[in-house]
């Protein structure tokens, strides 16, 4: 049997991580948390829980999540945010791996709650997501927020059955405050990349992501939360663009003075 490691990052995550630290004890041999210096009771939830648990100044979600790895005991990684929980049939199915682990990564649906509502449209679900691989295989990368774990060349990946359970938002407030967050890393990250915002991408952008989401992806099919998820993810992408406007303006006025 592979013994695998469950690495998990943190931050003021008090809701959420003893949720997912108990789904995961029937599978993980080790139980890592890498936490950016919680200011809620997140250290001693995991403590209590009898978790390795250690603490770095949070550089970036893909920084820290490749960090977290290191610490683990095992090669072999299943890599899980703090307000996600794994279901009963994924369990099963990780189990049965871990006796014969014959390829270098594995896949897994995502199936997300909403404010108490599991979302199955709005381009939301499946959302495949891979999660548990060989470490010596690949490594996180994307560009911050958007993080993706990338197995080498030639590299084999099988999916399993069952579902991630990610409690994403408890309230639409919280959608709101994490959009605020995500978008000004996103701009960020463009800013640096060079990339650039105009009318098309600020005004069009955001009227085909909600086309897209609620139409095309079936959001309407979700009801009431389908129309909400729809229409904050296009403010989302209306406000990613326009910060990253302001960043321009605000050097043009740099080199102006």
């Amino acid at each position: 049997m592979v013994p695998l490691s469950a690495v998990i990052i943190t931050y003021n995550e008090e809701r959420n991580i003893g949720r997912c630290i108990d789904s995961l004890k029937t599978i993980a041999d080790d139980i890592t948390v890498l936490d950016s210096f919680s200011h809620d009771s997140t250290e001693e939830i995991c403590k209590q829980k009898g978790v390795r648990f250690f603490q770095h100044a949070f550089d970036g979600h893909i920084e820290q999540k490749n960090r977290a790895i290191t610490y683990a005991l095992y090669p072999h990684i299943l890599s899980l945010d703090a307000d996600e929980a794994l279901d009963d049939t994924l369990c099963d199915a990780i189990r049965k791996v871990k006796d014969n682990f014959n390829a270098d990564g594995y896949t897994m649906n995502r199936l997300t709650n909403y404010c108490g509502h599991w979302v199955r449209h709005c381009g939301w679900y499946p959302d495949k997501k891979l999660r548990l691989w060989n470490s010596a295989k690949g490594k996180w990368t994307g560009t911050n927020p958007h993080d993706r774990y990338e197995m080498i060349p030639g590299a084999t990946i099988d999916h399993l059955q069952g579902n991630i359970l990610h409690y994403s938002y408890y309230s639409r407030n919280d959608h709101y405050k994490q959009v605020e967050y995500f978008t000004g890393i996103a701009a960020n990250a463009y800013y640096r990349e060079g990339r650039r915002s105009g009318f098309i991408k600020m005004y069009l952008s955001p009227v085909i992501k909600f086309i897209r989401d609620f139409f095309i992806k079936l959001g309407f099919l979700d009801g009431k939360t389908g129309f909400t998820i729809s229409r904050i993810s296009a403010y989302a992408t209306y406000l990613k663009y326009r910060k990253l406007h302001q960043l321009y303006k605000s050097k043009a006025k740099r080199h102006e003075v």
